[in-house]
């Protein structure tokens, strides 16, 4: 059985993330509770990701989030980009 049409056509969603950080905990529990899906990336445990975290993000604090290319931020910002209305949108464009 395939997925609904818009799990097909949604964007990406890629999470920075360590072992103990209750931000990055809050950060899936809010896409699980909007029934999103994620690819989450240790960087506590890959240096050579940490530092691709660095260059896409220039910052070091986790989560790190990307819709598509787009940076959205931490949990703070992916918050506030869906209390803005902005969030689904971002997770609707075109790639």
């Amino acid at each position: 059985m395939l997925p609904p049409l818009w799990e097909i056509l949604m964007r990406d969603v890629l999470m920075y993330t360590t072992a103990i950080c209750p931000y990055c905990v809050a950060a899936k529990n809010f896409l699980k509770h909007k029934g999103l899906n994620w690819t989450e990336v240790r960087v506590d445990i890959d240096p050579v990701q940490r530092e691709t975290m660095l260059q896409r993000a220039r910052r070091t604090s986790v989560p790190q989030i990307f819709i598509g290319d787009t940076h959205v931020g931490g949990y703070d910002d992916l918050v506030a980009l869906d209390r803005a209305g902005r969030l689904q949108g971002l997770l609707e464009e075109p790639a």
